[in-house]
């Protein structure tokens, strides 16, 4: 059963850096596009950043130029990593893959940006 596992949320004082990671395993499978979303208390859930298997990245206007995303294929994981943070960005943040099997969701991290 294909599972995608987050890591690295937590809490961090505004300006500070966090990094994320998701590994998906599971099975037999390919992961075509990698992505993150976030939904604040309250809020819709957003598209963060995506990447596809070229390494082609797309990001939300709020997080330009402060958050990276970046993959390694070999290790069917995906990677955030969230710099000067604000505390706009607190949220619980969800990876999300597009498999050659279907699309699957993380179960979510927690980030909390204190002013």
């Amino acid at each position: 059963q294909v599972q995608l596992v987050e890591s690295g949320g937590g809490l961090v004082q505004a300006g500070g850096s966090l990094r994320l990671s998701c590994a998906a395993s599971g099975g037999d499978f390919s992961i075509n596009t990698m992505g993150w979303y976030r939904q604040a208390p309250g809020k819709q859930r957003e598209l963060v950043t995506s990447i596809t298997i070229g390494g082609t990245t797309t990001y939300a206007d709020s997080v330009k130029g402060r958050f990276a995303i970046s993959r390694d294929n070999a290790k069917k994981t995906v990677y955030l990593q969230m710099n000067s943070l604000k505390p706009d960005d607190t949220a619980v943040y969800y990876c999300a893959a597009n498999l050659n099997i279907g699309d699957y969701w993380g179960q979510g991290t927690q980030v909390t940006v204190s002013s």
